[in-house]
C-alpha cells in the first residue's frame, strides 16, 4: 500500500477545532458515549475555565491531521508543558537527571486528558489507519524539535496504541490501577457473596459506620445538578486538593462549564447530614463504565471516603448495569474492597540520546517490577478461593 500524504496543523485551543470535527474523529470503538473524557466539551471546559492554558503550564498544541483532499482524518490532543504536575505518570526523576547533566527537560509535550488518569485513545483516527496514527506520532516528534521540547509523552493510552508507538522506537511504560468488574451482580449483597467471609464482614462494618450518624447519599446527574451543588462540591474538592498538592488543579468555573456542557455525563454523589451536604465525589459515566474522579469532605467521618468513592460507585454500576468502575490512580487499599489490578500504558519519546538510553534501561527494570507486583497483588484479592478463576 503506498504511503498516504498528510497535512498536519497545530491548534492553540480546542475551540479552534469545530466540535463536530473533533468528536467526529473519535473512533467508534471508543466513542464519546463510551469515554466522556474524549468529548470536545470536556477539553473546552478545561481550557475556557483557565485550568488548562499556558498560564497554568498546559498550553494546547492539538494536532489535526488532514488527507490530500483537506478532509480531517486524525487528531492528537496535545499540550506544551512547563512542569509535570497533574499527569499521574511520574517523570520528575527524569527531569532532575537531565537538569543535573546541564540540559533542560521543560518544556515538554504531553498527550493526555489534563488531570485525568483514565485510559482513552490518544491517536484519534476513526478509520483505524495505522499510517495516520504513525503520522500523528511523527508530527508530535517534529513539533517537539521545532519547539525545543525535550520529549513527548502520551499517557493512559490503550495497549494497541502503545504497541504501535513502541514499534516506532518510542519507550513504553506500564503501571497499575484498580478497577471493579461487574459479573452480572443483582445487588451489592450479591457481590459480597463472592468475597471471603472476613472481607464481607469488614465491608459491611465500614458501610454501616460511614452512615451511622444518619447520613444519606444522593446521586445527582443532568438537570438535577444545580449551582448550589457545584458550590458544595467545590468546597469539598478544594479542601482535599489543598491538603494533597497545595493548590487544586480545577477551579470553580470549570464545574459550572461542566454542568453547562455535559451534565448528562456527570454523576455527582453527595453525602448529606439532614439537608446539609458534607462530602461528595464526582464521577463520569460512559456507556459501560463509571469513572471515579475527585472527592472531598468538610467533616471527618470514618470510612465515608470508602463509602462515597468505592461502595456507592459499585451500587451505581450494579443499578445501571455498568461493566466497570475505574476508581482513579494509585490506591492499593482499593484491592480489599473488590477492585482488581489492571495495567495502564504510556509511551515516551526522548530527544536526548543519553537520557533516552538511561530511561530505556530504567523502564525495562520497572516493567519487570510492575509485572511481579501485579502477580503478588492478585493473591490479595478479597474473593473466595477459586472465585476469581471462575469469573
Amino acid at each position: 500500500m503506498p504511503e498516504q500524504a498528510y497535512t498536519a496543523t497545530i491548534h492553540p485551543s480546542s475551540s479552534a477545532i469545530p466540535e463536530a470535527v473533533w468528536n467526529g474523529l473519535v473512533p467508534a470503538t471508543a466513542g464519546i458515549a463510551d469515554n466522556p473524557f474524549l468529548d470536545h466539551a470536556f477539553f473546552r471546559a478545561l481550557e475556557e475555565s483557565g485550568c488548562a492554558t499556558g498560564k497554568t503550564g498546559w498550553q494546547p498544541q492539538h494536532i489535526l491531521l488532514s488527507d490530500q483532499t483537506g478532509q480531517p482524518v486524525g487528531l492528537l490532543p496535545l499540550f506544551l508543558k512547563s512542569h509535570s504536575m497533574g499527569e499521574y505518570v511520574f517523570d520528575h526523576g527524569w527531569a532532575n537527571a537531565l537538569e543535573r547533566a546541564g540540559g533542560h527537560y521543560y518544556p515538554k509535550l504531553q498527550g493526555s486528558v489534563p488531570f485525568t488518569p483514565a485510559t482513552a485513545p490518544k491517536l484519534l483516527v476513526p478509520s483505524g489507519s495505522l499510517q495516520a496514527q504513525a503520522a500523528l506520532l511523527q508530527t508530535a516528534q517534529q513539533l517537539a524539535t521545532r519547539l525545543d521540547a525535550s520529549s513527548v509523552h502520551l499517557t493512559f493510552l490503550p495497549e494497541p496504541e502503545a504497541e504501535l508507538a513502541g514499534s516506532l522506537d518510542w519507550l513504553r511504560r506500564t503501571d497499575t490501577q484498580f478497577h471493579w468488574h461487574n459479573r452480572d451482580y443483582a445487588s451489592f449483597e450479591h457481590f459480597l457473596e463472592t468475597l471471603s467471609s472476613r472481607k464481607r464482614k469488614t465491608i459491611r462494618r465500614e458501610r454501616r459506620d460511614a452512615l451511622a450518624d444518619g447520613l444519606t447519599v444522593r446521586w445527582l446527574t443532568g438537570r438535577d445538578i444545580e449551582e448550589r451543588h457545584w458550590d458544595a462540591f467545590f468546597d469539598f474538592y478544594e479542601d482535599t486538593g489543598a491538603r494533597k498538592w497545595g493548590r487544586p488543579y480545577l477551579n470553580r468555573a470549570f464545574f459550572s462549564l461542566l454542568g453547562q456542557y455535559m451534565a448528562d455525563s456527570v454523576v455527582l454523589m453527595l453525602a448529606y447530614d439532614g439537608n446539609e451536604p458534607i462530602a461528595g465525589a464526582i464521577n463520569f459515566r460512559g456507556r459501560d463504565r463509571l469513572y471515579g474522579r475527585n472527592w472531598g469532605a468538610v467533616r471527618d467521618v470514618p470510612f465515608l471516603h470508602f463509602e462515597i468513592c468505592y461502595y456507592q460507585a459499585i451500587d451505581y454500576a450494579i443499578a445501571h448495569q455498568l461493566a466497570v468502575v475505574e476508581a482513579g490512580a494509585q490506591g492499593e487499599h482499593k484491592l480489599a474492597r473488590g477492585y482488581e489490578p489492571v495495567s495502564t500504558h504510556s509511551v515516551h519519546w526522548i530527544a536526548h540520546p543519553g537520557l533516552r538510553h538511561a530511561i530505556a534501561d530504567y523502564l525495562e527494570d520497572e516493567r519487570s517490577a510492575v509485572e511481579r507486583q501485579q502477580e503478588m497483588l492478585e493473591t490479595f484479592t478479597p474473593f473466595r478461593k477459586g472465585e476469581r478463576q471462575e469469573r
